[in-house]
């Protein structure tokens, strides 16, 4: 397995360049050359991607695993979310194809899953990939057009990731 160069950042991230089916498998305890059931969890993987897409993960497009061929780097091309990504795709995959007998376990694989998503959403939306923390209404004030339309007001001034809107416009009066 060889390393993919981390844009900009000088790190090498182990793993990225692995195929997404093979290192699923590996976790779900299934040997990388049996492929009885690589249609079933292919299915399931490309699932997990599609959740992951509305939360703001992986190409705009889409993304879609049909083979070995798909790699880490091909959905992510950088290491910032990739292990969670993993974590995440691999809890999704084996609470339907491999479902724990024990409730207990079922549960709180569900709630790791959720913590996931979360953590997964908090690192898409504010951290654009750059290294910089945006926040909503800095992301706003970056498109005035944007911002006036979502705050229905004139932006005044942005001063320290702060909004100051000067007047609220009622949308009824067709002032917009």
């Amino acid at each position: 397995m060889g390393n993919l160069n981390v844009e900009g950042s000088g790190v090498r991230a182990p793993g990225c360049d692995e195929s997404i089916l093979i290192s699923i498998k590996k976790m779900l305890g299934l040997d990388a050359n049996y492929d009885a059931y690589n249609t079933d969890i292919i299915v399931f993987i490309n699932s997990a991607m599609m959740t992951l897409q509305q939360l703001g993960v992986g190409p705009t497009e889409g993304f879609v695993v049909t083979g070995l061929h798909e790699m880490w780097s091909d959905f992510l091309p950088s290491d910032t979310m990739l292990e969670g990504v993993k974590s995440y795709i691999y809890l999704c995959v084996k609470m339907v194809f491999d479902p724990p007998t024990s409730s207990y376990v079922m549960e709180s694989m569900k709630a790791q899953k959720e913590e996931l998503e979360w953590r997964i959403r908090e690192q898409a939306e504010f951290y654009p990939g750059d290294g910089t923390r945006l926040g909503y209404f800095e992301q706003l004030a970056a498109d005035e057009e944007a911002a006036k339309s979502e705050l229905k007001g004139e932006i005044l001034e942005t001063e320290a990731g702060i909004v100051r809107i000067v007047s609220v416009r009622d949308t009824a009066d067709g002032d917009d």
